[in-house]
């Protein structure tokens, strides 16, 4: 029976020479052994722990990227910026088709007041307009809801369709304008302002919805009575470091950032089409930004 020898390593070495025992050297043999036949590294106090090489985390592929929730962790700027878009388009709506498509308080208003000229005259078309937004918006706002509630809310690729979406809408709304502007007549009824206006009112409560699944029920983005009410009635009004205080500050400023410049388009030669295609490009902004945006695992590892 012949006996195959097996390579040891210098410290096994070292210990069968420091001892001298035969229980020692056999169970270098056996440890040599297995080393050969499992093809494993058998650590002992010798064996540095963390190996010859350090391991490199694995970048992920843009498909699991997809599939995991973003963090809410500065969530609000992107939300914040979808205030400066809520300026842009009721603005220049406001101006071009005399309704809302955003700002639903103001379109109740109107159809509260077309009914009630029922008993006096006639209703303008305003009436119906404004109904059309309001229709329009509360049809989108049960669309979106339940389609960020398939997976996750706050699932990457369900933000990304979501903004999509809503670029996509306001760009078909762009390109009617665009092709087909609408008259001076703000009491139009014709299918180039119905349409756009049905396209505009479905798309703006997605970013509402978008608030409340990221957690930042304060940023609803169309709305400014309640940040009024918040703000000012905050007992750290006054503070040096307030990050609620500062996002309440900041959403009516951006929102007058964005009727002003909606105003703007209106009255220029570029019209409302460029408030509308201006909107599209700054919601495609925020489908990569909510592409890029870091993950709930990567902030929880940071």
């Amino acid at each position: 029976m012949m006996l195959e020898i097996k390579t040891v390593s210098i410290g096994d070495a070292f210990l069968i020479q420091e001892t001298g025992d035969k229980y020692a050297i056999i169970d270098v043999m056996v440890r040599a052994v297995d080393r050969s036949v499992n093809n494993t590294v058998v650590r002992d106090e010798e064996t540095p722990l963390l190996g010859s090489s350090l391991s490199r985390p694995q970048k992920k592929s843009w498909k699991q990227r997809l599939q995991h929730d973003v963090s809410c962790s500065w969530a609000d700027a992107v939300l914040l910026a979808c205030y400066v878009v809520t300026g842009l388009l009721d603005s220049s709506s406001i101006q071009v088709w005399g309704t809302f498509v955003s700002m639903q308080t103001g379109n109740t208003v109107y159809v509260g007041l077309g009914l009630a000229s029922f008993a006096t005259s006639t209703p303008g078309p305003r009436l119906c307009k404004s109904a059309l937004s309001i229709a329009s918006f509360c049809l989108g706002s049960f669309l979106f809801a339940r389609f960020h509630r398939l997976v996750s809310p706050r699932r990457r690729w369900v933000l990304c369709a979501s903004f999509t979406i809503q670029a996509f809408l306001t760009s078909a709304a762009a390109l009617i304008v665009t092709l087909r502007p609408p008259g001076p007549n703000t009491d139009s009824l014709a299918w180039n302002v119905l349409v756009p206006i049905t396209l505009m009112a479905f798309q703006s409560c997605g970013q509402a919805v978008a608030s409340r699944a990221l957690k930042q029920n304060a940023l609803i983005s169309l709305v400014l009575t309640s940040v009024y009410c918040d703000l000012f009635s905050d007992k750290e009004l006054f503070a040096l470091d307030n990050v609620s205080r500062n996002q309440r500050a900041a959403a009516p400023t951006l929102l007058l950032v964005g009727v002003i410049a909606g105003g703007l388009f209106a009255q220029s030669s570029v019209g409302i089409a460029g408030a509308l295609w201006i909107a599209a490009g700054l919601k495609l902004c925020m489908v990569i930004a909510w592409f890029l945006w870091r993950s709930e695992e990567e902030t929880q590892e940071n």
